[in-house]
């Protein structure tokens, strides 16, 4: 019996996309073969995605969106507070450009990460079955969007959009892990300047590329002994467009120049001005020049097609106060300053694009910080509160979900755990009644995904 893929002898452009599949996933194999062609019912999917920044190190509570000015001097936010567009709503001082955006956004204030170790939490944790987040919704969405070819999982370091900065530290784990679902589903990790091609053959095991060329130049030679002809320059063609078509959207150069300079963070804090004696100088720097256009380009691709993109700027948020990092007031501006600029930009330009219900971005970190400073003028790690934002995808505008105690140390009401954010994040990208009737899912994602969402994020909270 012919097999159907050769039952033509001839294929235009078009029949070759669509023969592909899933684009450039079928000729570059990022995902296995079930991955490809599993017949997932599209109404599985919601069709919103996730931009996941996730703030390495541990933020303060209090510092961020909690700043309990009442409270006595050691325990208040060290950087004060100011208004925000909420009434009875305050941030601490450095989100200026958050916090009349406040109302289109949620915070939760009794959000608990259940200890206060370095380490990968949520992005990776018990909860995801040591896979990353994004990892596992690429094992039930595929590893590729289905016609665009782009990777639906994408990790993002500063290194992805600039050559000068520091390597990714993975010492406190791997935010690529893939857990026991497959290296197929593991994110795609972009270097910087856009060359995805490049990338793609550095970084797909044994050069899977190139291997997928040769296995089809072997193809074309099988069809050829039987008599058919060859359809070398088609595929060659079709492979290049598809190829260029992913690598322009990594490509930032291509985004409007006013969009890029709205992004930008590389201005706010002169490297010249972070003290260099703190260890941590370099990544301070690295944040700063980086992390606007990480949400660009974050923006560039889930508009594009990918379904989860997690961002991370290294280990910046750990503002103890000893040698290797710096102090609330300093570490803030070093930090929260570029933070507070980038993740306003992607707020109101996900509003301008029509993207505001169709992308949820979470920011959180492992960790939060204690709620008394130090002797040094820093906090410790702390993991009985920690902040989290979430916008857009249908979470309420202007919510506070939760309250913390009088020092900011713990809940005061129903304590928010990584179980909750989980589910509330995996609700937002899958129909879970759907995605229970799919046999191949595996347990651990049907477990995940089925957990009771942060309560408060189906109806508007109170303050």
């Amino acid at each position: 019996m012919t097999s159907p893929f050769y039952a033509s002898q001839a294929f235009t452009r078009r029949q070759f996309l669509q023969v592909g599949g899933c684009g450039l996933a079928a000729l570059t194999g990022w995902g296995t073969s079930r991955d490809l062609f599993a017949a997932l019912p599209e109404h599985v999917r919601t069709g919103k995605s996730v931009i996941f920044l996730f703030m390495q190190g541990g933020p303060s509570q209090i510092e961020t969106f909690d700043p309990k000015p009442d409270a006595a001097v050691e325990i208040r936010s060290a950087t004060g507070a100011i208004p925000t567009a909420v009434p009875g709503t305050l941030f601490g001082s450095t989100f200026e450009k958050l916090a009349p955006l406040a109302d289109r956004f949620s915070i939760v204030r009794s959000f608990v990460t259940g200890d206060g170790n370095h380490d990968i939490k949520p992005i990776v944790s018990k909860t995801t079955a040591q896979a990353s987040l994004g990892s596992l919704f690429a094992r039930v969405a595929g590893a590729n969007h289905p016609r665009t070819g782009l990777p639906n999982n994408v990790l993002l370091y500063p290194r992805s959009v600039d050559a000068t900065t520091g390597p990714e530290i993975t010492s406190f784990g791997r935010l690529d892990s893939a857990g026991t679902f497959g290296a197929g589903v593991a994110p795609f990790i972009p270097g910087a300047g856009g060359d995805v091609q490049k990338n793609l053959e550095l970084r797909l095991p044994v050069d899977r590329l190139g291997d997928r060329r040769s296995l089809l130049a072997e193809l074309d030679h099988f069809r050829r002994r039987l008599g058919e002809s060859a359809f070398d320059p088609l595929r060659e063609q079709a492979f290049e467009t598809l190829l260029a078509g992913v690598a322009g959207t990594f490509d930032l150069t291509k985004e409007d120049p006013q969009t890029i300079a709205r992004f930008d963070t590389a201005g706010l804090v002169q490297p010249s001005q972070i003290d260099k004696k703190w260890n941590n100088y370099n990544h301070y720097v690295d944040h700063g020049k980086s992390l606007g256009k990480l949400l660009l380009l974050a923006r560039r691709l889930v508009e594009a097609g990918t379904g989860f993109v997690t961002v991370t700027t290294s280990f910046v948020w750990d503002m103890h106060a000893d040698s290797n990092n710096a102090t609330m007031t300093e570490g803030m501006r070093y930090v929260g300053t570029p933070f507070d600029h980038a993740v306003a930009a992607l707020i109101r330009d996900l509003e301008e694009r029509g993207l505001s219900d169709k992308v949820l971005l979470v920011c959180c970190g492992e960790m939060g910080r204690t709620p008394r400073i130090n002797k040094s003028g820093g906090r410790d790690h702390w993991g009985n509160l920690a902040p989290l934002m979430l916008a857009g995808a249908g979470v309420p505008r202007g919510a506070v979900i939760g309250q913390s105690s009088r020092n900011g140390g713990e809940p005061l009401s129903e304590p928010i755990t990584i179980p909750h954010l989980v589910a509330t994040v995996l609700q937002t990208v899958f129909d879970v009644g759907a995605l229970r009737l799919v046999p191949s899912i595996p347990a651990e994602i049907i477990r995940a995904a089925t957990h009771d969402p942060i309560p408060g994020l189906d109806r508007r909270a109170t303050v």
